[in-house]
């Protein structure tokens, strides 16, 4: 229902520049409709007026078809719209230059990818400055790219949606809020005189746990020609009736807010993290319909709060205009940013992604979003997910036709690592839009008038499947099947996990899309080797295999696991090198969330280990010869300190109301001594605690004094006092449940009367 929605968006038509000629009637009576925007009327008028006039004149002509494609592009029929652009640019050389881009696009809506390429680099050569020409003209060169994580998504169709549009989902109290041209009264509705369809507005679907998608279950055929040209195009009609193949809805949607839905569009909506706030998008309309100085009623952006049952306190958002549109709100996870969509000057094309500030019920300055998002044509229905990363849909980005879906990283605002198309199932030929997901994009919504719906928009869910790759490992000589080989899975240059293979040599594992790995074999008695494999450049096959085949080795499987010294847990992300001695060369790796490590070494040979992380200490090592007891695998487990752990100094007390140190306690500080001088840009914080006998001050002022006292003591060991720092902490985190009036043994507060220390810096630039 891209016929609304880009009316919904409020963006003056840029419409073609036609001379004036004396008009016949049928002619002046189509462009009466459609200068009113009523392309339904529009294009019968056009269609009328061609047909009964095969000798018309030919500037009426050329008037009447570039109006007539324009009317069939906003109505979203791309097959009538391909047939009539393609009749205008054979019949008229000097047609405008964005007859070629329309052509272009409607013959990809089509899936006629290399006609549209032709016709995008005809466009090319008219208007170079408009990078979609060329861009688009290249991508289809190799449409793999747009496929190769179709096997990881399952798309299905919902029960929600109506015979009316249904479109952009977004989650509210465990349902989906969308809108909806559907009429739930029966009363009958005012209708949008852009396509002769209802106006929008927001509805609720309360539980998404009860949308269960229907799979190949709903059918639909070709979109309705006016024109009646396409072959096969019969449109639905509005008094369908459910079948067996085509059961009806039965999900149970009610009306979101009798305040909110007036007699004009409202919708897409965003809400605040506490459900208590909205923003919405509506016509401009509070009360009273307004227009811009051209006539037209924009969209703007408005704020409502929920009231005891329903929504109040409605009013639009202080960078509205009434010349310009603002809507498709989407917030920053933290409430912190807005963005929206607007066709305001300044920008980069029909409509362009904006963000601005809020703070406190204070909204900033919009901002454009760049170049990196925006381009020469319409930008639209932002998401912002809950790791701050954007989802939009795009018409001006390379994609399969119409708009598209795309992601993209936000740092500082920038789209610093680019957009990336989303790809089938998820983007089609036609339009795709207004998707919400999880961070890890591993369920969620999103809308299309794709042809497996009812008609016009409809809502899908999606859901990440498995893309399966078969590993199979070889003994490189007798190519017999190693059982119990480990298989090393390195991702992006990071470990991951680790698998063994069975009796047949083989283990699976599930493909993520646009990955590059590594996948190493690891057997005692054989010499480790990777097989590298990526799924950036695959195409669409279902289900793939790999060899790893290994020769038989004297060398030693150096294995290991990196922890986490303060809890013993797997580290993941550190970088961990070995380095032969003698040579200089290095290996290194980095661990997953196992924690795990495995090189291949020499026995014969010294080598050094390095362990190297963020806010972690260094932790190297040096590795003698290992020739004599011939050890095929050794492991070699490393600890790694890092910024804020803390350790409790377990026979550091003391004895009641006393702060010296014990000779027991002496020991124990004697090791973090040991500590610091193995890590000398380590520094820590000394945090002593008391039992809660006494006073709260009292308490306060001694364990002050007790964490001085050990300060002290480290200090006259050698301990520099400026990588020390000490600070007392009272009753106030007490280990055990011996507060103020409870009767505990003396055992049980001395648990309280201890000593902690935490590291506050690894490196001495740190902070």
């Amino acid at each position: 229902m891209k016929t609304v929605r880009i009316p919904i968006l409020g963006a003056a038509l840029i419409l073609l520049t036609i001379n004036v000629f004396a008009q016949s009637a049928r002619l002046r009576t189509a462009n009466r409709s459609f200068d009113n925007y009523g392309y339904v009327d529009a294009v019968r008028g056009y269609e009328d007026f061609l047909r009964s006039d095969k000798k018309n004149d030919p500037v009426e002509r050329k008037e009447a078809l570039e109006k007539l494609a324009y009317s069939y592009r906003r109505l979203q029929d791309t097959p009538n719209a391909e047939r009539v652009y393609g009749d205008l640019t054979s019949n008229f050389a000097d047609a405008d230059s964005r007859n070629y881009l329309y052509y272009a696009q409607a013959l990809a809506s089509n899936k006629k990818y290399r006609e549209s390429q032709k016709m995008y680099s005809k466009y090319a050569e008219l208007q170079s400055a408009d990078l979609r020409g060329r861009k688009s003209a290249v991508s289809y060169m190799d449409m793999n790219r747009f496929y190769r994580d179709s096997a990881m998504y399952r798309v299905d169709y919902l029960p929600l949606n109506s015979r009316q549009a249904d479109f952009s989902p977004m989650y509210y109290k465990g349902g989906l809020v969308f809108v909806s041209a559907r009429n739930e009264t029966g009363i009958v509705k005012r209708v949008f005189n852009w396509n002769q369809t209802p106006f929008l507005d927001l509805f609720f679907a309360p539980d998404t746990a009860a949308l269960r998608g229907v799979r190949d279950t709903y059918r639909r055929s070709s979109a309705g020609a006016l024109g009646g040209a396409a072959e096969g195009n019969n449109s639905m009609s509005e008094a369908a009736v459910a079948t067996e193949d085509m059961p009806m809805p039965v999900t149970k949607v009610e009306r979101f807010s009798r305040t909110i839905n007036t007699k004009y569009h409202e919708g897409p909506a965003t809400f605040f993290k506490d459900m208590s706030k909205l923003v919405f998008t509506r016509n401009n309309y509070n009360g009273k319909a307004k227009k811009s100085t051209a006539g037209v009623n924009m969209l703007k952006l408005y704020f409502a709060e929920q009231k005891t049952r329903d929504w109040g306190n409605v009013k639009e958002l202080p960078f509205n205009s009434n010349d310009y549109s603002c809507g498709h709100p989407a917030l920053a996870p933290d409430d912190s940013k807005l963005y929206f969509v607007s066709d305001m000057p300044g920008g980069y094309g029909g409509t362009d992604v904006y963000v601005v500030d809020y703070n406190d019920g204070q909204w900033g300055t919009p901002i454009n979003l760049g170049k990196e998002i925006n381009t020469e044509g319409n930008e639209m229905f932002p998401y912002v997910d809950s790791e701050g990363n954007i989802y939009f849909a795009s018409d001006g980005h390379e994609g399969l036709g119409g708009l598209d879906i795309f992601y993209a990283e936000l740092k500082d605002g920038i789209a610093y690592k680019g957009v990336q198309n989303m790809g089938a199932p998820i983007n089609s030929e036609k339009d795709d839009f207004g998707l919400i997901t999880d961070k890890e994009r591993n369920t969620g919504f999103f809308s299309s008038n794709r042809l497996k719906g009812i008609s016009d928009d409809n809502i899908y869910s999606f859901k990440r499947t498995c893309r399966p790759l078969d590993i199979m490992v070889y003994d490189a000589k007798t190519k017999a099947p190693i059982e119990g080989a480990d298989v090393r899975i390195v991702k992006n240059g990071s470990n991951q996990d680790m698998q063994q293979t069975g009796m047949d040599g083989g283990t699976k594992i599930c493909l993520d899309g646009s990955t590059d790995y590594e996948f190493k074999a690891i057997k005692e008695g054989y010499a480790t080797n990777g097989v590298r494999f990526s799924t950036l450049t695959q195409s669409m096959k279902p289900q793939m295999g790999i060899d790893i085949y290994l020769d038989k080795s004297e060398n030693t499987i150096l294995r290991g696991v990196v922890k986490r010294e303060v809890n013993q847990n797997p580290q993941e992300g550190v970088t961990v090198t070995l380095r032969d001695d003698k040579t200089g060369k290095e290996k290194t790796v980095v661990t997953g969330t196992d924690g795990g490590y495995e090189f291949e070494v020499d026995p014969s040979k010294n080598y050094s280990l390095r362990a190297e992380g963020d806010k972690l200490a260094s932790n190297q090592q040096q590795l003698g010869k290992n020739k004599k007891n011939k050890a095929k695998v050794v492991e070699n487990d490393l600890s790694m300190y890092g910024e804020g752990d803390v350790f409790t100094l377990e026979n550091v007390y003391y004895d009641l109301d006393k702060y010296f140190i014990r000779a027991d306690a002496a020991k124990e500080l004697d090791k973090v001594m040991g500590l610091m001088k193995k890590y000398p840009d380590m520094s820590i914080e000394l945090r002593s605690f008391t039992d809660s006998r006494a006073s709260d001050n009292y308490n306060l002022r001694l364990s002050e004094r007790r964490a001085r006292a050990a300060f002290d003591y480290l200090v006259r060991k050698g301990i520099s006092p400026e990588r020390l720092a000490a600070n007392g902490y009272g009753e106030s985190e007490l280990v055990n449940d011996c507060s103020n009036g409870i009767n505990c043994g003396e055992g049980d507060h001395q648990l309280n009367r201890r000593t902690e220390f935490k590291i506050t810096s690894v490196k001495k630039d740190a902070e």
